[in-house]
């Protein structure tokens, strides 16, 4: 334990002494890729559904569907659906015309990553993923910035998602292990299949970090209990505590 804090301690002044820039996961959106058109984004979920109807109805009568009976019913489905709509002042055709183009749109807008961080030494807190490592043997974990994404949950969006090259001595050795990393990002898509709770996950990222420092809960908990003045460090876990991601320790306990 000594020897942790001593490592933190001896960590704390060149973090302040570097041009280190704490970033949070919004940051790593690329603004100018989440401004585009989306007529859909008005429409409320019965307009929705009758626009799904509408489009599987199409499909159905483009596959030829023989029997007049049942041709009969999908068209009198797709005409009160139209018709619901158009008293709505929405037009089907227009909005179901353009679904593909918004939906290339809303993909880039997943995707896409923040030039601005390319290349720039940040510090950003997450939740670790444990991974394979690469063929060199270097260690890799994923931090992603909720508890449970990937497992009980699906992947966050690429954006959302950090494939962590580990150079220091810390690798995670639970899944969602809470830490805050310091290192440089770079824009970098990538996918890889990782063995979760729940099986294989595909793992898109849109970024990798090469992680020279760590610190973990009990590294900030440590630091925040000793006797050296580290506002920063305290504020970091007093987040934790009003989270919930790390207990409060009681007046007079030790580790």
């Amino acid at each position: 334990m000594r020897a942790t804090l001593l490592a933190l301690l001896a960590f704390i002044p060149a973090y302040a002494a570097t041009a280190q820039t704490p970033i949070t996961w919004t940051d790593l959106i690329d603004p100018i890729a989440q401004v585009y058109e989306d007529p859909f984004r008005e429409l409320g979920y019965e307009q929705l559904e009758k626009l799904r109807i509408i489009a599987k109805a199409q499909q159905r009568l483009e596959d030829d569907v023989s029997a007049t009976k049942t041709r009969d019913e999908i068209e009198a489905r797709l005409n009160a659906a139209e018709a619901s709509l158009a008293e709505q002042g929405i037009d089907a055709h227009n909005l179901l015309s353009q679904r593909w183009a918004v939906a290339e749109r809303r993909k880039r807008a997943a995707v896409s990553g923040n030039a601005a961080l390319n290349g720039k030494l940040v510090v950003l807190t997450g939740y670790a993923i444990p991974a394979p490592p690469t063929d060199d043997g270097t260690p890799v974990a994923y931090l992603v910035p909720e508890r449970g994404m990937c497992s009980h949950t699906p992947p966050p969006k690429p954006n959302q998602m950090v494939r962590v090259m580990i150079k220091g001595d810390w690798q995670p050795t639970t899944m969602h292990e809470p830490v805050q990393l310091t290192g440089r990002l770079s824009l970098s898509d990538t996918t890889h299949d990782i063995q979760v709770v729940d099986g294989l996950v595909p793992m898109r990222a849109a970024y990798e970090m090469e992680a020279t420092g760590a610190l973990t809960t009990q590294d900030m908990q440590d630091t925040a209990g000793s006797r050296q003045e580290n506002t920063w460090a305290a504020a970091i876990v007093e987040r934790l505590h009003v989270s919930g991601q790390l207990p409060q320790k009681e007046i007079g306990e030790t580790n």
